[in-house]
């Protein structure tokens, strides 16, 4: 092939309009993510952007609003039992999924304030020696 992917640049989650402070809140102070600039052509569309590990994940507006319910991003996380702490202990809820246990995947989705589902997963490191 003459052209090839070498993977995302970033993700879009939608939200409703004035979700900025919301998501400031949701994804920079609970989840800890950078938020880093937007480019000035597109502030004037709302929203805000979050460096998440070597991703971007963008909040952008959107008209008529319906937050995805089965549609989500995955991210990768060094550490999920301390996320899941710090997520409960700052009031997230918490769906557990065990679906890829078998295969040494720890995993679990969150829903952000305006309804959309997230996931996080670590792959378990297991000692085949034993």
């Amino acid at each position: 092939m003459a052209y090839r992917f070498d993977g995302l640049d970033h993700v879009q989650l939608a939200a409703p309009e004035g979700c900025e402070a919301e998501a400031r809140k949701f994804f920079g102070g609970i989840l800890g993510w950078e938020e880093i600039p937007k480019p000035a052509t597109l502030q004037k569309r709302g929203g805000v952007w979050f460096q998440c590990g070597v991703h971007q994940v963008h909040i952008g507006v959107q008209r008529d609003f319906v937050p995805a319910a089965k549609a989500h991003p995955a991210f990768h996380v060094r550490n999920l039992d301390a996320l899941r702490r710090h997520l409960l202990a700052s009031g997230v809820q918490i769906t557990d999924d065990d679906a890829r246990a078998e295969e040494g995947v720890g995993r679990f989705y969150i829903h952000d304030p305006y309804g959309n589902r997230i996931e996080f997963m670590e792959k378990r490191v297991t000692d085949k020696r034993q």
